[in-house]
């Protein structure tokens, strides 16, 4: 099989999307020697730069094809006038699409993964731009894929609900978590130096992910408001992520309820810091109102770190019965939640091991297995 993926995911600073590709992907072509990848990518700026970062996947049966334009540009442009995408890459048996958008006329078998519906579910958490984008696309993209992959049964639900027209074609792939990347970090003088660094205390509770309104951030604080007022020696609340959008109300939150001194933000986390700072953490916290799939509460749990998820969208599947579950709309739920893993080290220990057991159990080799079944069932 000649089977190429869309590689613009992997440039740039990545996002969830992008590491769900880098590890399927990796996966897949390791997996598959006798098979024939290309990565298509668009760029026109920083071309070095752009071929540095393909340059990680690339091996013996994976090669790199890259096109002359701006990404943004083609996929607006192509909403609206049907410029072919093989015009730019030829054409394969297949090409699997990893964001959402099929783009028309790729001349071969399409795959597209449609991680989750926070886009109809939540619209005002999205960016306009990709709302506006999603307008357009979607649903023609959908009616082209030969079939939608999707990161948990959760999903599939709620494209159906959406969009029944296109049951038959979802499949469940769910995400993995690279314990290679992600593992428990015992040496007490290197998650000191994390702390230090991000200027963070010695007990700490931790958020790390995007700022924004559906992660549910502003009932975070407002329960660990309550639980300050109910601990002698409160632990500080770590909020680790870089801005999103709309995400005034949550400094608001932290100024008006008087926790300035107590809630650290720190913007992005190096990469080779994340399993210290996970690994130092008291417990990862992870109240979201809507994931897809939920990728940092699987990797805290990979590091061996207590974990904390709300009740709600794909997060019980992903955690299962190892993590501290609360209702995502009620703060004192929450504030219930950070006070039993505050003081209950028995059940953080339990956590921890149930926690790492759980991980392993979710690898990029049995995604990309699955990911492989479902090329197999349309060539």
């Amino acid at each position: 099989m000649k089977i190429a993926f869309d590689a613009v995911p992997l440039l740039g600073r990545m996002t969830g999307i992008g590491y769900c590709e880098a590890g399927q992907v990796s996966a897949l072509t390791r997996l598959h020697p006798e098979q024939e990848f290309t990565l298509n990518y668009f760029a026109a700026r920083h071309l070095h730069e752009r071929a540095a970062e393909i340059a990680p996947y690339l091996r013996e049966n994976v090669r790199a094809n890259h096109a002359f334009c701006i990404p943004y540009a083609y996929r607006l442009v192509s909403a609206f006038v049907p410029v072919p995408y093989r015009w730019f890459f030829g054409k394969q048996e297949l090409t699997h699409f990893f964001n959402y958008i099929v783009p028309p006329h790729t001349g071969g078998k399409t795959v597209v993964t449609v991680h989750d519906m926070v886009y109809r579910a939540f619209p005002e958490t999205v960016r306009g731009r990709t709302r506006h984008m999603l307008d357009l696309g979607l649903v023609p993209s959908m009616r082209r894929a030969d079939r939608i992959v999707t990161d948990s049964a959760f999903s599939k639900s709620e494209i159906i609900r959406y969009y029944p027209q296109f049951a038959e074609k979802i499949r469940v792939v769910p995400c993995g978590v690279d314990t290679g990347r992600f593992h428990p970090v015992r040496d007490t003088a290197e998650i000191a130096r994390v702390r230090e660094k991000y200027h963070i205390g010695e007990t700490y509770f931790l958020y790390l992910g995007t700022l924004e309104p559906r992660k549910n951030l502003v009932r975070l604080v407002s329960a660990y408001a309550e639980y300050v007022r109910n601990t002698d020696s409160p632990a500080q609340l770590v909020l680790a992520g870089g801005k999103g959008w709309l995400y005034d109300e949550i400094f608001a939150n932290v100024q008006t309820l008087g926790l300035a001194e107590l809630v650290r933000f720190t913007q992005y986390i190096d990469s080779a810091d994340l399993c210290a700072l996970m690994s130092g953490a008291l417990a990862f916290t992870f109240p979201s109102l809507y994931e897809g799939f939920g990728m940092p509460p699987l990797e805290a749990m990979a590091c061996g770190t207590p974990v904390l998820v709300s009740d709600a969208a794909s997060l019980p599947e992903v955690t299962g019965k190892s993590a501290v579950t609360v209702r995502a709309e009620d703060v004192h739920s929450i504030t219930e939640g950070l006070c039993r893993l505050h003081e209950d080290a028995a059940l953080r220990e339990r956590l921890s091991q149930e926690g790492l057991e759980r991980a392993k159990g979710f690898t990029w080799e049995k995604s990309a297995e699955l990911l492989w079944q479902v090329y197999q069932e349309i060539l």
